[in-house]
């Protein structure tokens, strides 16, 4: 395609890609509204309920205290959709997460829809079909915001030079200070090196150049003025927290580590479906070896040119999660989706098979895989008569399109991806809530110390660990104190409430606490826990 694009279909491409934006944030939202928050979602809930109760700042905080390692920016959001309800809730907390996947897919399908309408929405399905894609929509996620910003830019620099948006090209540097604001300087860097993948791949040596230039500038900038309002919130010790963890702990491995290949083998189950089949379609375009490559195969190569430059690039730093690549996803999917726009070569027609093979019996796939969760956790999934009729149902629809040519593809992509969705909503997330529960001992805690005001003890939970998970559910501005120690028990004076694990509570060899009954034992986290009351009549 290119700068004649009819401006009549841009603008129905444009109407189209706004429609599959809000039905799949319907989607991306369905049954969220007050759900109990447990893993590393309970971090930014954290930060926004203290925001609700204190104001906004340049950093989030956590007992008060400023957070090093973000900036407030995805706080503000939640605190802003969280304000007309005086609380945060799951929704709001998940809501800028959704908005940002919702973005992902009307610009995935602008990006390929001009080419083919087909191509756009299978190159949606395949992305509505990748795991790590489900999973962080439904979650507080600033790599999914980093992946709507990197796809954005991309788009941007695309669309200037194929379908005539010549006059938007200055909003890139927006996109790259809100990435920055999002993800500190890798939210930055990540979007510039995708764009600079562009111009290196089309020979634009003077734009690659000058926005190189001016990206560098930029970041020196904004590093610049992270560290003054580090400073001016924290000082100069906190202002060494936010070098040390935003800068030199992803590169030393301590935020985490991986091997150098780790993002190139673990996202072929992590990015299933769109990653291991965007590598059998780069290979079966190798195989081919076009030299003159049409518009279509044009951007694949663009996009396999971001994703690569996105993993080797996050590669560099030690510190290696899953989740930080998320920005190559969308290159994956059009590029996984592309034997659909490609319809000549005898590859092409075996992966169109593969595709629609795997689409087709995708129901009846998650069903085996349901039965054999149930073995292994037979009580909470003792009931899956609905879900099985779901995906009965939803099985038998792509059985039938699929025997009918109009609809082969959307068919079976369809049936597909409300299969793995509704799985997902349906039995994943309230097995993994059930599993990973905090709300429920904390807050029979929160109530015997209500009852009996006296200060909190949080043993061996670690302050930015399972102690943020306890006191998420708290809700207030009690400050607990901490111990790792057994023998920093001993200078605690009654009354107290003390929490620690059940394996901890029998492990300790201090006769005073020993000799305390749990007054509420129960599951934490995976974990069982206990409460003891301290009270003066058990000093010894």
């Amino acid at each position: 395609m290119n700068k004649a694009f009819p401006s009549m279909q841009s603008a129905t491409i444009r109407r189209q890609s706004l429609g599959l934006g809000l039905l799949a944030l319907v989607l991306f939202i369905a049954g969220n509204w007050h759900q109990a928050i447990i893993g590393f979602d309970s971090r930014f809930v954290m930060f926004a309920q203290e925001m609700l109760r204190h104001g906004p700042g340049f950093f989030p905080t956590t007992y008060g205290q400023p957070y090093a390692d973000y900036l407030a920016t995805s706080t503000l959001l939640t605190w802003l959709l969280s304000l007309p309800l005086g609380q945060v809730t799951s929704l709001t907390a998940w809501l800028p997460s959704a908005v940002a996947s919702a973005l992902i897919v009307m610009l995935v399908y602008r990006l390929t829809a001009p080419y083919s309408l087909r191509w756009g929405m299978l190159s949606v399905a395949m992305l509505l079909l990748s795991s790590t894609f489900v999973s962080e929509t439904r979650a507080v996620s600033l790599d999914q915001m980093l992946a709507a910003v990197t796809l954005a830019v991309f788009y941007l620099g695309y669309a200037h030079d194929h379908f005539a948006a010549a006059k938007r090209l200055h909003w890139v540097f927006v996109l790259l200070l809100l990435g920055f604001a999002l993800r500190g300087p890798i939210g930055l860097v990540i979007p510039t090196g995708v764009l600079c993948s562009y111009y290196l791949i089309n020979q634009q040596w003077r734009r690659l150049f000058s926005f190189g230039l001016l990206a560098l500038a930029l970041l020196a900038a904004c590093v610049g003025l992270l560290l003054l309002l580090a400073k001016l919130s924290g000082g100069e010790d906190f202002m060494h927290d936010v070098i040390r963890m935003q800068f030199l702990g992803r590169m030393d491995g301590s935020e985490g580590s991986g091997g150098v290949l780790y993002y190139f083998t673990s996202s072929l189950g992590n990015y299933a479906l769109a990653y291991p089949l965007a590598v059998l379609v780069l290979v079966a375009i190798m195989i081919g070896g076009r030299r003159a490559p049409e518009p279509p195969l044009k951007l694949v190569l663009y996009c396999a040119a971001a994703g690569v430059l996105v993993m080797v690039g996050l590669s560099v730093p030690q510190a290696k999660k899953a989740r930080y690549i998320l920005p190559m996803l969308p290159m994956a999917a059009i590029i996984a989706a592309y034997p659909f726009q490609a319809t000549q070569g005898r590859l092409f027609a075996w992966l169109r098979g593969l595709t629609l093979g795997v689409w087709t019996l995708l129901p009846t796939l998650l069903v085996i895989g349901l039965l054999m969760a149930r073995r292994r956790y037979p009580q909470p999934l003792a009931d899956l008569e609905v879900i099985f009729a779901v995906l009965g149902v939803l099985q038998i629809l792509a059985l039938l399109t699929v025997l009918k040519s109009r609809l082969r593809t959307f068919g079976p992509a369809l049936a597909a991806v409300l299969a793995l969705w509704t799985t997902y909503i349906l039995v994943v997330e309230p097995l993994e809530r059930r599993l990973y529960d905090t709300r429920t001992f904390s807050l029979a805690v929160k109530a015997q110390v209500l009852q009996q005001p006296a200060p909190v003890v949080l043993h061996a939970l670690g302050k930015d660990a399972k102690a943020i998970k306890f006191m998420v559910n708290f809700d207030c501005d009690k400050v607990p104190l901490f111990t790792q120690l057994p023998i920093e028990l001993k200078p605690i004076q009654a009354p107290a409430w003390l929490v620690m694990s059940q394996a901890d509570f029998q492990a300790l060899d201090d006769p005073r606490l020993r000799s305390i009954t749990p007054t509420l034992t129960g599951e934490f986290d995976k974990n069982p826990y206990v409460l003891l009351h301290l009270v003066k009549t058990t000093v010894q």
